[in-house]
């Protein structure tokens, strides 16, 4: 039987950890023969609601109190804590889903400054704790940013280790396309975004795929409406998180945890052959002139639990417009940050 790994996910009394504990601790992401333990960190306030989440994921029969005595396929433990000495001990997967959420009449520096402090406390306990192979998702936002702020703070782990979620933007980009195209979002493959998790993102699909009826034809082909895929198309998925919000007055929880699943189990297992997907990685060294020392959404490959970016894509003017400027909304992003880590 394999060895347990160590998975934590922060705010764990949020709603985006509420869709996502059980798909972790049911094997949908580490795998299915993979014993789990899963730490639950929150703020102390949140910890009886954390004792709910615990009791939820115990009544989903999948939890064992002895590990040893566990059927192999449904094995993990829980840890509730709100400590970052437990949490962050010995980890093999981190999932920073908790920070700071923008509040009525907050001042987006203001909002950067809140995580800051945060993601400059969980990198320093990553640094301190946690394994030097652990791999880092961040995703409470903003997320590029804090991402940045987490490696920053975590000298010992490698660069390489974190990353940050842009795969729902890379979902609801996959889903716009196979929508209009009139296919299931599976026939969709290679949608990029680009940049920042924020309405600056680029969705590109200019070299995204569609299998319509055994036969794979470029999304510009199968769409059939460049002004469509242009504008309409682009500005949904970026505002597609407002919109959310707006309609069920809370933000993307169930789309979010999806995503997250899908990361973290293309970091443990790797993409398919012939298809990329978007993450949010280190930019430093990378073919595209992206700026160095950002968190920048990339198409990316990963194999043996390592990401590289796609390299050698063409990328046309109107492409590149766009990139710089969600390159420039994290360049400034970033800079204020480091103004407040004092960096």
């Amino acid at each position: 039987m394999a060895e347990p790994i160590r998975v934590l996910v922060t705010g764990a009394a949020g709603q985006i950890a509420y869709s996502l504990l059980y798909s972790i601790a049911k094997g949908d992401v580490f795998g299915k023969d993979q014993p789990i333990i899963l730490v639950l960190l929150d703020i102390p306030p949140m910890l009886p609601v954390l004792d709910g989440v615990v009791m939820e994921l115990q009544d989903c029969a999948l939890h064992c109190s002895e590990m040893k005595n566990a059927h192999p396929k449904f094995m993990f433990a829980e840890v509730p804590t709100d400590k970052v000495e437990v949490a962050f001990k010995d980890l093999d997967a981190a999932i920073l889903v908790g920070s700071m959420p923008r509040k009525e009449g907050m001042e987006r520096k203001d909002l950067l400054k809140a995580n800051v402090a945060i993601f400059k406390t969980q990198g320093a306990a990553l640094d301190k704790y946690a394994k030097k192979t652990v791999k880092v998702l961040v995703v409470g936002n903003p997320a590029n940013t804090n991402c940045l702020i987490a490696s920053k703070s975590a000298p010992s782990i490698p660069k390489e280790n974190f990353s940050c979620l842009t795969r729902l933007d890379h979902n609801r980009a996959r889903s716009q396309v196979a929508i209009r195209v009139g296919v299931s979002s599976d026939k969709v493959k290679n949608v990029i975004i680009w940049g920042n998790h924020s309405s600056t993102q680029y969705p590109d699909v200019h070299h995204a795929m569609v299998d319509l009826h055994g036969k794979e034809v470029a999304a510009f082909d199968a769409v059939k409406d460049e002004t469509w895929l242009k504008g309409d198309f682009i500005s949904t998925v970026q505002q597609r998180g407002a919109a959310v919000i707006k309609a069920r007055k809370l933000s993307s929880a169930m789309s979010a945890a999806k995503a997250i699943c899908d990361h973290m189990r293309d970091i443990w297992f790797g993409t398919l052959d012939g298809e990329f997907v978007s993450m949010g990685v280190y930019s430093t060294g990378n073919s595209y002139g992206v700026p160095d020392d950002l968190m920048y959404s990339f198409p990316v490959m990963i194999k043996n639990k390592s990401w590289k970016v796609m390299d050698g894509l063409p990328i046309n003017d109107f492409s590149r417009g766009k990139m710089d400027a969600t390159a420039a909304e994290l360049i400034e992003e970033r800079d204020t940050a480091l103004s407040f880590l004092g960096v």
